[in-house]
């Protein structure tokens, strides 16, 4: 049978009391919960110390008692015992000299009963010295002699053993007792009572002696190795936390000057350990700084907290090291000893530039369009509402210029985007070359730019720049071996005399550019207050699009949304449509925001969502529809009744519907779309968050719900498949944060193979654009699941647009 092996203990998870119980100290059964396989480790060590020493004096002192008993006991009985004590004293020493194995923490049943052995061999073997003594025969005076001397060196051996087996004294009781109850009945048996009872009376002592101060060596040395593990531990966590990874230690005296200094930290600033030694921090971390005096304010606060003696975390100081601008991250706290007296700093460092760079770039996306790089809509705004306020605060005016392409929609239906995206490229570049310290220009979205004129008191200037603007942007474009012509209308609005708010100027420079658009196109038009006629006529399109619902004038297209690797097809886009006896097809881009600005678009929104839900029903059941919501229907009190009226009135099942968001409805009202969200979501129905990246920073919003879908807008894809690094990088990130989050991802606008082939590396899931269909009609969309499909996908989507 196998020794049981006691585990090694936990030392940062056993309960120990404050005494130790007894059981513990003579290795009695455990209780539940309880392991003292460190005290067994302890016990063990003590009886390996000094074994030549405890040897000896066991065979000093039976040589001593075998001469005081030469003239009493036979010489062979005497022999004898002499070779029965050394061959038990060499056999003790044999099985307790030290290991040459590493320090044990614990140690077998078997091993620790061996001991208890050595104990009762010992007592037995002196037990027969007083057996031979009685048995001898001789006067009752000689062998009480005897006795006495016996007891003497036995006295001496006794004391010796329980201070060597101090931390057993389960063996040192084991072996006094034996022996002190053999001495107390041989003086018994000789007619010596007092003295039979001083024998006893001297083992007490030493039994009880032995507790105690067992009770205190082992506490002791268990406190003492705890501690040791620990240090031990911790001393390894730190080696390890400077050889891994980009992190580093720093340390200061007093006088605020590093010591210490760790290998990591002075590679991090370039130099030897011991250029380090004994620098200022201050002068360590500002680097090249600190010759010009110019720090950063990130180093007065480090410099601040140090003279507090403060606390610090996470504090991020922007570094300058041979010539490269560099992020530390600093954390630290001061070092006070046990009388309260100030040590220093001692903290930790990590070089986070790729951080910062990361963040600069999607603080950058944010403001800033990814296609032209010009600041987005967000920026533009700000920048409007700054000058506006300047303008309120000095009497002085300002001025808002928007401008829109002419026949840019038909370069992108004949050429395709692509080539109207390196379009606007190069109409970015026209404008901002116009552009002088005294103007903002931004793109709002699609073909709409804008200027901000921050001082507009001249008015001849808002022309002039308006005139060079539409020539500029009219000449001729080379792009792709193309010769494009387009050109450009302009509407301007000065503030604050045509407009107090943000909304009202740009309003304003609209109804100007509206009136640009009805002159011809090619011209400029400044705000003025008969254009109210621009506002009626859409009033009387607003009329018809009010009527549109009862006239059945509205109907839905689908677009395929299809599997990324294998063109699978998984559902559809509901996109809704117009078409008007008065107005003909009326665009989305001009009925959508009209709807939405007259308060149509909740209606117009439940209809398509019900009309949505009717025809996909009739689709296999593994299809899905995506139905775009705007902000206004979200936050209508009866959509979530809306949404289950309609899957329950069509028997779609909720899983097959995925509602379509942007990021605007979060800059309304973000805290109630949230828990309108997050009813959607109890009820089962998926969630996509559309138009990702274009106008607002859209990471932020993935925080506030959880959706299903993240749709990576067309712009990035674009940008991508030319080789654009921040749109490579942006949708890896986003793939990547996706999949974190359990995530799906749509590419939008996938119009080439290039195009596909470069989604399908990046990760994203699943596709929409032309390269796999355009929007059709829910008849067209039927033959897809016919059971004779062609093998192609992409080819039966090419053939349902045609007709085929």
């Amino acid at each position: 049978m196998k020794n049981k092996v006691l585990p090694v203990p936990d030392i940062n998870t056993p309960n120990r009391p404050n005494v130790l119980p007894i059981r513990a100290i003579f290795g009695l059964k455990e209780k539940s919960g309880e392991d003292w396989s460190e005290i067994r480790a302890i016990q063990l060590a003590a009886i390996s110390v000094n074994p030549m020493t405890r040897t000896g004096v066991i065979l000093g002192i039976g040589a001593l008692t075998a001469l005081a008993l030469m003239n009493l006991v036979a010489v062979p009985v005497l022999v004898g015992w002499v070779l029965l004590n050394t061959a038990f004293a060499l056999w003790m020493h044999q099985g307790t000299k030290p290991s040459q194995s590493p320090v044990r923490k614990s140690i077998t049943s078997a091993e620790f009963g061996k001991i208890h052995a050595y104990a009762l061999m010992g007592g037995i073997v002196w037990v027969s010295a007083f057996a031979a003594i009685l048995a001898s025969g001789q006067p009752a005076d000689k062998v009480l002699l005897g006795l006495l001397s016996l007891q003497s060196a036995t006295m001496v051996l006794m004391v010796a053993l329980v201070i060597s087996l101090s931390t057993l004294p389960s063996v040192a009781i084991l072996f006094v007792s034996m022996v002190s109850l053999a001495s107390s009945v041989s003086f018994l048996m000789v007619g010596q009572p007092l003295l039979a009872l001083g024998a006893i009376g001297i083992a007490a002592p030493l039994c009880l002696g032995v507790m105690r101060h067992c009770r205190a060596q082992l506490g002791s040395q268990l406190s003492e190795g705890r501690l040791r593990d620990k240090t031990e531990t911790v001393s390894l966590l730190l080696r390890e936390f400077e050889d891994s990874g980009a992190d580093w230690l720093w340390q200061t005296d007093t006088a605020r000057c590093a010591i210490h200094v760790s290998p990591r930290f002075a590679y991090a600033l370039g130099k030897d350990a011991r250029e380090v030694e004994g620098e200022p921090i201050l002068k360590l971390i500002a680097g090249e700084a600190w010759e010009t005096g110019n720090y950063p304010n990130e180093l007065h606060e480090f410099a601040e907290r140090l003279k507090r003696r403060e606390a610090f975390s996470n504090l991020t100081i922007p570094v300058k090291m041979n010539g490269q601008q560099r992020w530390w991250e600093l954390s630290a706290s001061p070092r006070i000893n046990e009388t309260g007296a100030f040590l220093g700093f001692r903290g930790v460092g990590s070089d986070v530039t790729e951080q910062c760079q990361s963040q600069e770039k999607i603080s950058h996306l944010a403001r800033f369009d990814t296609l032209t790089g010009l600041p987005n809509r967000l920026q533009v705004n700000e920048s409007l509402s700054a000058a506006l306020a300047y303008a309120e605060q000095w009497g002085s005016r300002c001025a808002f210029m928007m401008i829109d392409l002419d026949r840019f929609k038909q370069v992108n239906d004949t050429l395709g985007h692509p080539v109207g995206d390196r379009l606007l490229a190069q109409v970015s570049k026209r404008l901002q070359a116009l552009m002088s310290a005294n103007e903002l220009c931004g793109r709002l979205g699609g073909d709409e730019f804008a200027v901000v004129l921050r001082d507009a008191n001249d008015s001849t200037h808002i022309n002039n720049l308006a005139r060079s603007i539409i020539t500029s942007l009219s000449r001729a474009y080379e792009v792709d071996q193309h010769t494009i012509y387009i050109g450009a209308s302009v509407g301007s609005a000065v503030g604050p005399r045509d407009g107090r708010s943000v909304e009202m100027l740009m309003r304003s420079a609209d109804l100007a550019l509206y009136r640009s658009k009805e002159d011809g196109r090619g011209v400029h038009n400044s705000y003025q207050p008969q254009l109210h006629a621009i506002a009626e006529e859409r009033r009387l399109m607003e009329i018809e699009l009010r009527h549109a619902l009862d006239k059945d004038e509205f109907h839905l297209v689908y677009q395929p949304v299809v599997d990324a690797m294998d063109g699978t097809l998984t559902g559809f886009e509901a996109l809704m449509r117009w078409t008007n006896e008065k107005y003909g097809n009326v665009s989305p881009v001009k009925f959508i925001p009209l709807a939405e600005e007259a308060r149509l678009i909740v209606a117009m929104g439940e209809w398509a969502l019900r009309r949505a839900c009717f025809d996909a029903v009739q689709w296999p059941s593994q299809v899905k529809v995506a139905v775009n919501v705007s902000a206004d229907q979200l936050m209508s009190a009866n959509f979530i009744t809306s949404v289950v009226s309609a899957l329950r009135d069509s028997g779609l099942p909720a899983q097959r519907l995925e509602l379509e968001v942007t990021e605007s409805l979060f800059l309304r009202d973000g805290g109630m779309a949230v828990q309108v969200l997050d009813q959607v979501l109890a009820l089962g129905i998926k969630l996509s968050l559309d138009d990702f990246g274009t106008g607002y920073s859209s990471l932020g919003y993935l925080r506030k719900t959880r959706f299903n879908t993240i749709k990576v807008d067309r712009s990035f894809v674009t940008g991508a498949a030319k080789g654009v690094d921040e749109c490579l990088a942006i949708i890896r990130a986003v793939v990547a944060m996706a999949d974190s989050l359990k995530m799906s991802t749509t590419a939008e606008g996938v119009e080439t193979e290039e195009e596909l082939a470069l989604i399908r590396e990046l990760g994203c899931k699943k596709i929409q654009g032309y390269l796999f269909g355009r929007p059709m009609t829910f008849a067209d969309t039927l033959p897809m699941f016919e059971p004779n499909l062609s093998h192609d996908r992409r080819d039966l989507y090419r053939k349902v647009e045609l007709g085929a």
